[in-house]
């Protein structure tokens, strides 16, 4: 079952339903210990096997090990109730479709918007991390216009590296031939189940940023 509005999981208090799909709900939420917005990501609870929660402990590893400002923040996870939780940082504009739907944009706010988005997909590439589900929906923007990249549930390392802990990182990796991401921004490649690099990411930014 969802939570409600003013339930607490731990030390947070949920405020508000943001948003659900396949592999979660978001909720938003005040960190009573701290005194700040929060957002709170909830594996449900049809997807609690070992391999789901494998999964949803490797994105918050791999988003929390990447410093760059254009990446959204992970602050916590947990489990209360048989729940897992990721607590992430909150921005408050929504995602990338919700900023263009808002109004027509002149082409330098696009232009600095997806800059920022190029920025985070460098510092993970610089890690060999791939993130493989690039789209509006995971892009958030700030209301003064600041890019964040979220959302590292499909992430893997690149084919042939290694990172810090690869072995936590890589636990659970995609089987060749398997098609991971969401259909209509997937490069070529992904779509087919064939392995993918870098380039697949920047392709998918790209096509962002021209819907």
């Amino acid at each position: 079952m969802p939570l409600t509005i003013g339930s607490q999981l731990g030390s947070h208090e949920i405020t508000a339903l943001l948003g659900k799909g396949g592999m979660g709900e978001v909720y938003r939420a005040r960190d009573l210990k701290l005194k700040r917005e929060v957002a709170i990501k909830i594996l449900p609870n049809d997807l609690c096997d070992a391999a789901a929660r494998r999964r949803f402990q490797r994105e918050a590893q791999m988003a929390s090990s990447l410093n760059n400002s254009h990446i959204l923040s992970v602050y916590d996870v947990g489990e209360v109730d048989d729940k897992q939780y990721v607590v992430m940082e909150y921005i408050d504009g929504g995602t990338l479709r919700d900023w263009a739907r808002r109004g027509k944009r002149t082409w330098r706010p696009v232009i600095e918007l997806m800059t920022g988005v190029a920025d985070a997909l460098a510092a993970a590439h610089a890690a060999n991390i791939l993130h493989r589900d690039i789209k509006p929906e995971n892009i958030l923007v700030s209301q003064s216009g600041y890019a964040k990249l979220a959302d590292f549930g499909l992430a893997r390392l690149e084919e042939g590296k290694d990172v810090h802990d690869a072995s936590t990182l890589t636990a659970g990796a995609t089987r060749p031939g398997t098609m991971m991401g969401t259909i209509p921004y997937m490069s070529p490649e992904q779509a087919l189940g064939r392995n993918v690099d870098m380039r697949s990411d920047i392709s998918r930014s790209v096509q962002c940023s021209t819907n």
